[in-house]
């Protein structure tokens, strides 16, 4: 893979995806449907879905290509892949708060090895360069000139005073319980895949998760904060989460800066 190309692929897409998703978020009003599972689904989905999958297709016509919207066409095929969520935070979009992304990752022998998750309400973007370090780049934002760029980094853990980050949409007492096992400086919420960044930029030094997620989901932030250093674990057993699995749902997991001294499910 080139990853110079498809890492400047990616952040162009990313940017279009965002800029579209951006037209209908600022809209009076927009198309919202339901699908199969129950879940929301907008014209924003699937319009950031069409430009993104046009895209990659387009640069690597070769790579077996996973999105959300077009999951019922998927079946897991090995595990080196290219897998897109258009807009993950869905529930944020439709109630306006902001919390959205946009994600793209390249997955490579199971791992997410290359990735990028733009917020455009929040006008944030992160990304792995070519060479896997993680970055933040400074907007404004310009599709054909890459801006300002930080190297990103995980915390430095302090076990005696964490940062934790959870979901807004998705906080439940199984939750509260595992992260009441440790000692809790303070409490974030994000939504959508912001909570990998958050880890990833140091913001936060942990991130459980024990709820459905799919493999489009994660992908994107776990690269992101592979990129700065941290790691993401199944909850059950503490191994390393991997991609390719039938179906694509991944099990309950934590997202960690390495100095975070993890409890036992």
């Amino acid at each position: 893979m080139d990853y110079e190309k498809l890492v400047d692929v990616m952040r162009s897409l990313a940017l279009e995806a965002g800029d579209r998703i951006m037209e209908i978020y600022e809209a009076d009003d927009f198309d919202v449907k339901v699908k199969s599972d129950a879940s929301p689904v907008t014209e924003a989905d699937e319009a950031a879905d069409a430009i993104i999958s046009a895209g990659l297709t387009s640069a690597f016509p070769d790579m077996m290509l996973v999105t959300e919207e077009q999951a019922a066409t998927h079946s897991a095929s090995g595990d080196t892949f290219l897998i897109v969520d258009p807009l993950d935070g869905t529930k944020e979009f439709i109630n306006r708060r902001g919390d959205f992304t946009v994600n793209i990752a390249l997955v490579e022998g199971g791992k997410p090895v290359r990735g990028v998750v733009y917020a455009p309400a929040k006008g944030r973007m992160f990304y792995t360069r070519a060479d896997g370090q993680s970055v933040e780049e400074a907007g404004p934002f310009d599709r054909a000139a890459v801006g300002a760029q930080t190297e990103i980094n995980v915390s430095d853990a302090d076990n005696s005073a964490l940062m934790v980050v959870a979901s807004k949409s998705h906080r439940d007492q199984a939750t509260d319980d595992y992260i009441g096992k440790y000692a809790v400086k303070d409490m974030k919420s994000a939504g959508s895949s912001l909570k990998f960044c958050l880890v990833a930029t140091g913001e936060a030094d942990l991130y459980p998760r024990l709820g459905r997620t799919m493999e489009w989901d994660t992908a994107a932030g776990h690269a992101v904060l592979s990129g700065a250093g941290g790691a993401v674990v199944r909850f059950d057993d503490l191994s390393p989460l991997v991609y390719g699995k039938e179906g694509f749902a991944n099990p309950f997991f934590i997202a960690y800066a390495p100095g975070v001294a993890l409890k036992e499910a």
